[in-house]
C-alpha cells in the first residue's frame, strides 16, 4: 500500500528526519511514537506531500510523491495537529463548503454529510460556529473534514493531544470504526494512545526508527527489566531481602511499605525469565502468608524508555 524508502529531510543544516523506511500494509493502524520533536510530524507531512522530501521516495499504490503529488493527496486524508478550521463558520457550512471543494455533487454532498455527522458524533453540533466548540468537538469536525472525500489512507498528527481523557476515548473508538475500511497512520508522544489503538507501532527518536513491529510482538520482544510485587504477613523486609537476594535474575529488592501487618516489596527482575515460580518457591519453604504476587505487565512506556536511552 504505502513503500517510504530512505526519506530524509534537512533544514539547513539540521537533519529531522534521516532516512527513514516503512512499508505501510492495508488496512493497517500504525502509529508513529515518539517524543516532541522527534520527526513525527515532518515525516507525516512528506508522507502527504505537504513536504517536499530532501532525499528519498514515497510510493503510495502505483504512485511515487516526487512524480505523481497529486494522484497521491487524492488518495488521502490528513488531520493535522491544529485541524485548519474556520472558527467563524457553523459545523454544517464548514463541511458543505469541504465537499464543494472535493468536487461532489449535492447527492453525493448530502449523503456524505450525514454518514460523517453519525461516525463523527457531531450531529448535536451542526448548526453552532466552529469557533466555540470544544477542543474534543474540533478534533471530531477536523476528523470529519479529512475523511470527507472517503479516502483510503487516513494520516492524523496528534489526534488526541490537548483532549480530556474522556474526550480521547471517543476519538480512539471513532478512529476503531474508521480503521475496519482504511489504512491509517496516526502519530502520538501519548504511550497509552498507541498501545490502545495501533496494531503496529514504529518508534522515531531523533529522525530514525529504532523499533518497528506490531504492538504485542514489540512488547513481548523487547529486553529489558520488569517486576513483580508481593505482598506478605509474617516477616520482615531484612527477612524477606536476604531469602530472595540468592534468586538468579533478581537486580534489587524494594520496600514499598507496610500496614496493618502486611508488607508490600517489589522486585526489579533482569532476565527473559519469569521469576513468579522461583519466588514462590522459596516463600513456600518458609512461614511466611504469601497474600499476593504478580507480575507487572511490560508497558510501552518501558520499551520506549529502554530504545530511546540505547539510541543516545
Amino acid at each position: 500500500m504505502i513503500n517510504i524508502l530512505n526519506l530524509t529531510k534537512y533544514y539547513e543544516d539540521f537533519c529531522a528526519v534521516a532516512q527513514i523506511s516503512l512499508k505501510i500494509k492495508k488496512g493497517e493502524i500504525l502509529g508513529l511514537l515518539g517524543p516532541n520533536g522527534a520527526g513525527k510530524t515532518t515525516t507525516l507531512r512528506m508522507i502527504t506531500g505537504f513536504l517536499k522530501p530532501t532525499s528519498g521516495d514515497i510510493h503510495v499504490k502505483d504512485f511515487s510523491i516526487e512524480e505523481n503529488p497529486l494522484e497521491i493527496k487524492k488518495l488521502m486524508g490528513y488531520l493535522p495537529e491544529n485541524a485548519p478550521l474556520y472558527n467563524e463558520m457553523l459545523v454544517y457550512d464548514y463541511l458543505a463548503y469541504v465537499a464543494h471543494i472535493r468536487e461532489l455533487d449535492a447527492d453525493q454532498k448530502n449523503k456524505r454529510i450525514n454518514n460523517l455527522v453519525d461516525l463523527c458524533g457531531i450531529r448535536e453540533v451542526m448548526h453552532r460556529p466552529i469557533g466555540e466548540l470544544s477542543k474534543g468537538y474540533n478534533q471530531r469536525v477536523g476528523l470529519a473534514h479529512a475523511m470527507m472525500s472517503d479516502p483510503e489512507i487516513l494520516v492524523l498528527d496528534e489526534p488526541t493531544s490537548g483532549l480530556d481523557p474522556n474526550q480521547r476515548v471517543e476519538i480512539r473508538e471513532i478512529i476503531r470504526r474508521i480503521s475496519k475500511k482504511k489504512t491509517i497512520i496516526l502519530s502520538t508522544h501519548i504511550l497509552s494512545e498507541a498501545e490502545a489503538t495501533c496494531n503496529r507501532i514504529a518508534i522515531i527518536n531523533k529522525g530514525k526508527i529504532i523499533a518497528d513491529d506490531k504492538t504485542e510482538s514489540l512488547k513481548k520482544e523487547a529486553s529489558g527489566q520488569y517486576f513483580i510485587h508481593i505482598s506478605l504477613k509474617n516477616t520482615s523486609f531484612q527477612k524477606v531481602k536476604k531469602e530472595l537476594e540468592s534468586v538468579n535474575g533478581i537486580e534489587k529488592i524494594e520496600k514499598q511499605g507496610s500496614a496493618n501487618n502486611i508488607l508490600h516489596v517489589k522486585v526489579t527482575c533482569s532476565t527473559d525469565k519469569d521469576l513468579r515460580e522461583d519466588i514462590y518457591r522459596k516463600i513456600k519453604k518458609t512461614d511466611w502468608i504469601l497474600l499476593e504476587l504478580f507480575q507487572e505487565a511490560k508497558t510501552l512506556e518501558n520499551i520506549f524508555r529502554e530504545l530511546t536511552k540505547e539510541s543516545e
